[in-house]
Parts: C-alpha cells; structure tokens; sequence
C-alpha cells in the first residue's frame, strides 16, 4: 500500500479488514482430502485423492514431514500448497506424518524413523502405487531422515529424492555458532550432564512452546517487523492470507520425543556428525556416499535456520548419485517451501525434476510386451529391415523436461547442476 493510499488501495484494505473481523480470517485453509492407507507407531501414511480436473500418471511422490513440525507445512492454504499444486498436475501424491508426540515416546529414537518410519512408508506408497517407484521429497529434518533411510536401504523403491532446506554441516548455521561454546560449557558444569540434557531427560523431550519459540526465534527480524508489514499489506489480500496460514502452522508445533531431541542436540547440533558424509547407527556406519538414486537439494536465499552453504555441504558427499542438482531458491525456512514465490521457483524445478527421473510405464508391462515380441519373432522370419532405435524412458523425458522448462521459472542459478564426477571434485 502507497504512503498516501490510493482510493481504490483504501476500498480493498477495508474490505480485507472487513472480512478479517466478521469472517476470522482471509485464507482458505481447507485441507486437502485424503485417505489413511498404513499406520504404526508415530507413522500415518495418506493418498491424496486425485482431482477431478487431472488425469493422474506418472511415479508416486511421497512427502516426508520432519519432526516437530506440523504436516501442514506441506498443505499450508489454498493457493499455496504443494500438496494442492502436486495434486491437481495429476501426480500420485502421498503423505507421512507422525501424530502427536507424549511422553510415552520418549524412547524413541533417530532410528525409529530412518529404519522404520520412513523406509516403511516408501514400501507401502509402492505398494499402493502399483509397484511403482517412489519420488520422496523431505523438507527441513524431514529430508535429512529421508536421506540417512535411502543410504541405509539402498533397496528401496525410489526413482528420486528432493531435499528440501536440510543443513548437512551444523556449523555454518549462524544461529547455533554463537551458542557452541556454551553448549560444550555445560558438559563441564554438569559433571559430563549438562543443564539442557537433564531438562529434555526430565520432560520426556523438547515441548510444543519451546519448538515454537525456537521456531519464531529463527526469523526474529520478521517477527518484530510484522506489525508494520501487515499495515503496509492491509490491501493485499494474499499477503495477508499467508500471514494466516504461517501463524497457524506455528502454532501447531508438535513435541520431540525425548531420546531423538538428545541425539539431535549432542550428534548433530553439538558434534556436527553429518559434516562428514557418515553417520553412526546402532551397530553400522550409514554412508551418504552410498546412496545411488539422482538428488535434487534445495536451498533458500534468506534461510536463518538452514543457510545456503550449510545445505550445500551435502552435494559433494553424494559421490554415487547419477545426478546432484543444486538450487538455490527465494525465502526462508517455510518460505521456500510454500511461500508465494514457490509457486514459480521451487515448485517449478520440482516439476522439472520429478518428469526428468519418472518411468513413462507401468513396470509391469515391460517383461510382458518383451515376451511378445519374441513370441513374434520366433513365428516369423521376415527379411531384416533397418529399425529406429528407441530412447531409454528417462532419456526421452529428461530431453522433453528440458524443452518445456521455463528458464525464468527457475530458481536463482537455474544452470547449477552437479553429476556424481563434479560433487567428487568439489571434495577436493
């Protein structure tokens, strides 16, 4: 809105106000339909229901939420969710979340969800798909499981993997830098048990207001300037409307549970333990390198919470990808995710990425249609003609994909592609 509002500018801040006050709220926040199709202990697995308007082909995909935050994050408003937009392009979209955390999950750990949760999750997608196999996309914490579980179980059904802000390398966050020597102060001051260890051992995990709070801090700029953002926006009904949807994403922080904040705050925030490219599980090294299915990894400009060089620390690591595709994207933490300039960033090179690595066939039909022909073959002797050789599926829609990209879709660096050769040179 102008400094000297417009009449017009005037009219529509008053109707949005309007519609604030009688109505509660300009967003619409209704969620997409879906269906319970597998679910365990702090595992529900969701088909979204194809829209009417699209004829749905291709590969599943399957959204990984991270823990603490709510799913919604994937499902945010109208207008502004990726399940919507996946939905209505006639992909095959499926959902993991974890419900409520309580004190009695408070055994459980990391590998509750890289050996269980989400490996499970990919299988029973498949599965539901028709034997299909799997795009899984993981934002935040929810992409660095999603990782750890692909280089663990290099047989599962996966044709991709997307991740989504998830730091590799704990030490280049601005926010946690400051706070390393006092976090390594309070094994001293707690005789090898720190203040903050007794805490999450005491409440049985990390509570839903100090997630929030951590949340809210991780943005603090945009949280003091907010009032003068909404005044300025008071016509803009979109603004306003994602302001909404954030405020009740925020508020619907979920709980860690107790042994799994323990091994995220010592391994990861204290011991850096992915910087590396091997994580320690139980009785075996998991090794990133080993994960052998193309990588797409996103990062956002603005991200406080995961900066660019903390999310790009994993490209090099990634030595056994066919492909590592490195972009850097408009927003913050959420933002980049669901923001309103993912609608022609991040979600367009998701686009790109998910027609790129999806088989053009039902895996089925391949051996069928073989054993035909050679039944053919065998009836009849025809003179030898020359035949034009077909393209591999994949070749054939990567070279579509990158017809069709719109070059001013894409993110910041749309040319910023790493093959497994170049993440190799880049850990020299």
């Amino acid at each position: 809105m102008d400094r000297i509002p417009k009449p017009d500018q005037v009219v529509a801040a008053a109707s949005n106000v309007a519609q604030k006050v009688l109505y509660g709220g300009l967003a619409d926040l209704r969620p997409m339909p879906r269906t319970l199709i597998d679910e365990g202990e702090l595992r529900e697995v969701y088909h979204y229901r194809p829209a009417a308007s699209a004829q749905v082909e291709g590969d599943p995909v399957l959204l990984v939420t991270p823990l603490a935050a709510p799913s919604i994050c994937y499902d945010l408003r109208r207008g502004c969710s990726v399940v919507e937009h996946l939905v209505t392009s006639g992909r095959p979209t499926y959902l993991v979340e974890y419900g409520e955390v309580s004190f009695k999950n408070r055994n459980l750990g990391m590998e509750h969800w890289i050996e269980e949760v989400v490996p499970t999750a990919i299988r029973e997608v498949s599965a539901h798909a028709g034997g299909r196999p799997v795009h899984v996309v993981g934002w935040s914490l929810g992409g660095i499981f999603s990782l750890l579980a692909t280089a663990d179980g290099t047989d599962l059904p996966i044709a991709s993997l997307t991740v989504v802000g998830s730091p590799f390398d704990v030490s280049l966050v601005p926010l946690v830098a400051p706070l390393r020597p006092l976090l390594n102060m309070g094994l001293t001051l707690g005789g090898g048990r720190g203040a903050i260890t007794r805490g999450y051992q005491m409440m049985g995990g990390a509570p839903k207001p100090l997630v929030k709070w951590a949340f809210q801090l991780s943005s603090f700029q945009k949280l003091v300037t907010k009032p003068i953002a909404l005044a300025t926006h008071l016509d803009d009904a979109d603004f306003l409307a994602q302001v909404e949807a954030v405020d009740r994403f925020t508020a619907n922080m979920i709980a860690y549970p107790g042994r799994t904040f323990g091994q995220l705050y010592h391994r990861f925030v204290k011991a850096n333990a992915l910087k590396g490219g091997t994580f320690e599980l139980e009785d075996r090294t998991i090794d990133i390198g080993a994960i052998d299915v193309p990588v797409l990894v996103f990062a956002g400009s603005t991200d406080g919470i995961a900066p660019v060089q903390a999310v790009q620390a994993v490209t090099p690591l990634l030595k056994g990808s066919p492909e590592v595709r490195f972009e850097i994207v408009p927003g913050g933490h959420l933002g980049m995710l669901t923001g309103r300039a993912a609608r022609g960033t991040t979600w367009a090179v998701l686009d790109e990425w998910l027609d790129q690595w999806s088989t053009d066939a039902e895996p089925a039909q391949a051996p069928a249609k073989k054993a035909a022909a050679k039944k053919t073959a065998a009836k009849k002797a025809p003179a030898k003609r020359p035949t034009a050789k077909k393209a591999p599926a994949k070749k054939s829609a990567k070279k579509s994909a990158k017809k069709s990209a719109s070059k001013e879709a894409i993110g910041s660096n749309p040319s910023r592609r790493y093959s497994s050769q170049g993440s190799r040179s880049l850990a020299r």
